[in-house]
């Protein structure tokens, strides 16, 4: 591992490894608004719409919305292989939990400092759910 390289500890939601530029958004999400095709955020006024959360790190406040929609939303991002590579939650909820469970999305939270301090848009993010550890590498 880099020097440059911080790590977290974290819980673990959904097992798995992910990793990629980090997405953040301090917004809550509903998975269904977001187009497929690209995994670009559609939702207007949300914080990172017109952005793309297809295989990123995506920090998110939590999730929202019924779990129809939100099962929906991930299973339509699942077949254009385009979920995030991994999503770090601040305020866990069971609606975007069992959605990720479904489709294998790798989800941790509980991390032992702020995400919202130690992750910005652009840094380069492991996450690593069975160590239960988030690795940070910040953009140059």
């Amino acid at each position: 591992m880099s020097e440059d390289m911080k790590v977290y500890k974290c819980r673990k939601i959904v097992k798995g490894i992910g990793c990629g530029e980090a997405i953040v958004s301090t917004d809550a999400m509903c998975f269904y608004l977001t187009d497929p095709e690209t995994g670009t955020v559609i939702e207007r006024n949300h914080a990172i719409h017109g952005k793309s959360i297809a295989n990123k790190v995506l920090v998110l406040k939590s999730g929202k919305g019924s779990s129809v929609v939100q099962v929906d939303g991930f299973y339509q991002l699942w077949v254009k292989n385009n979920l995030p590579a991994a999503i770090i939650l601040v305020d866990t909820e069971p609606v975007i939990v069992s959605s990720a469970v479904m489709v294998g999305c790798t989800m941790v939270d509980k991390m032992d400092t702020d995400p919202y301090e130690a992750i910005e848009d652009g840094d380069y993010v492991e996450v690593d759910a069975d160590k239960g550890e988030i690795r940070v590498r910040k953009k140059k």
